[in-house]
C-alpha cells in the first residue's frame, strides 16, 4: 500500500519545513506534495472548533484514507516515501496510530531550544495576527485555560517543547533504532553533516544534499492600534465561511507583515520566566537521550553577543560560551 516508510514528526518551528524541501532534492527520496498533511492526527475529521484560525487549519487536515494513500502514488518503486507533520511527535495518539498502521516507519525529531520554539511558535501566531497577547509570557500563561477550550496544538506553546515526555512515550512503542533525534541548530550550523545523517539513517546515499533552504523569518509587528485593528478584522474575517474569510485574510495578513521588524530575541528576563515550564522536562530528555541539553537553562548567544544579560553568578559553559540549542 503506498504508505509512508518514514515522518519528520516534530517539533513545530524547528526547521521541519526545511528540511521537507532539502530531502525532496534528493534523488533517492520521495516527499509528499503537501508538507504537512497531519493524517495521524485524528480518527477521522478534525474538529470544527478551537482558537483564532483554527477552523481554517483543520480544513487542510488530509484526514481520508484514501486521499493520504494518494499523496505517494506518485513515489517510484522502491522509493522510501516520506512525510512531514511536525505534531505528530507532540501527539499522543498520533504516536498510537502511527505504530498501528506503519510500525516499521522511521521517525525523524527535531529538537529545538524549547523557549525559542515557544518564541517563535508565538511571534508566528502574533505576527498572522491571531494572538491576542501581545507578550510571550503572558500567552504561555493562558496556556491551559487554551487547551481546556479546544484551542489546537499550535498554541501550545509550552506543551509542544517538553520533548522528554514526548520521546520517553514514543519509545514505549518504537524500538530507539526507527527514531533519528538531533538538534535544529544542527540542521543550521552543521547542514552537510546533519543531512548526511539523515540520509543513512533512512538508507539511502549521503553526500547528495549540501545545504538546507532558508526558512522565512518572521516578522514582528509593532503592537499599536493598527495591529490591534488589523488583527481584529483578521480575527472576524476567520469567522467567515469558506471562500470569504479566505479572501478577506490575504490582504490584511499582507498589511500586517508590511511594516512588520525582524523577530525580536528574547530578553535574558523574559527566558529566565520561560525556563521553568521546560527544566524538569530537560531533566527527563537527557535521562531519555543520555544526551546533555543543560544549555537550554542559560542565556542564549547569537552572533558573539547573548541575548539579554547573563544574570549574576551565571557560569559560561566549558568552552566559554553556551553551546548551541
Amino acid at each position: 500500500m503506498p504508505l509512508p516508510d518514514f515522518l519528520v514528526a516534530g517539533a513545530p518551528k524547528s526547521g521541519t519545513t526545511a528540511l521537507h524541501a532539502a530531502l525532496q532534492r534528493h534523488p533517492g527520496l520521495y516527499m509528499s506534495p503537501v508538507k504537512e498533511p497531519k493524517f495521524f492526527l485524528t480518527d477521522g475529521p478534525p474538529p470544527d472548533r478551537g482558537g483564532p484560525g483554527d477552523a481554517r487549519t483543520y480544513r487542510e487536515h488530509i484526514w481520508r484514507r484514501e486521499d493520504y494513500e494518494a499523496l505517494f502514488d506518485g513515489a517510484p518503486p522502491g522509493t522510501p516515501r516520506g512525510e512531514s507533520t511536525p505534531f505528530y511527535l507532540y501527539d499522543r495518539q498520533a504516536h498510537r496510530r502511527i505504530h498501528e498502521t506503519v510500525p516499521r516507519a522511521r521517525i525523524i525529531a527535531i529538537l529545538r531550544d524549547p523557549v525559542e520554539r515557544a518564541h517563535s511558535n508565538w511571534t508566528h501566531l502574533w505576527s498572522a495576527g491571531l494572538e491576542p497577547i501581545g507578550d510571550v509570557v503572558r500567552a504561555c500563561a493562558e496556556e491551559e485555560r487554551r487547551i481546556e477550550a479546544g484551542w489546537a496544538h499550535f498554541w501550545h506553546y509550552v506543551r509542544l517543547g517538553r520533548y522528554g515526555e514526548q520521546l520517553a512515550d514514543l519509545f514505549t512503542l518504537f524500538p530507539r533504532e526507527q527514531v533519528l533525534v538531533f538538534r535544529y541548530r544542527d540542521l543550521l550550523d552543521r547542514p552537510g553533516p546533519t543531512l548526511d545523517r539523515i540520509c543513512a539513517f533512512l538508507g539511502v546515499e549521503h553526500g547528495l544534499l549540501t545545504e538546507v533552504p532558508r526558512e522565512n523569518v518572521t516578522a514582528h509587528p509593532e503592537a499599536d492600534r493598527r495591529h490591534r485593528l488589523l488583527s481584529a478584522a483578521l480575527r472576524a474575517g476567520r469567522l467567515l465561511p469558506g471562500r470569504l474569510g479566505a479572501a478577506l485574510a490575504e490582504p490584511v495578513e499582507a498589511l500586517l507583515q508590511r511594516r512588520g521588524k525582524a523577530r525580536r530575541p528574547l530578553t535574558w528576563d523574559q527566558r529566565q520566566r520561560l525556563i521553568p515550564y521546560f527544566a524538569d522536562d530537560i531533566e527527563l530528555l537527557q535521562q531519555v537521550t543520555g544526551e546533555d541539553f543543560g544549555d537550554w537553562l542559560r542565556p542564549r548567544e547569537r552572533s558573539g553577543g547573548l541575548v539579554g544579560a547573563r544574570p549574576p553568578g551565571q557560569r559560561q559553559a566549558r568552552n566559554g560560551r553556551p553551546s548551541p540549542g
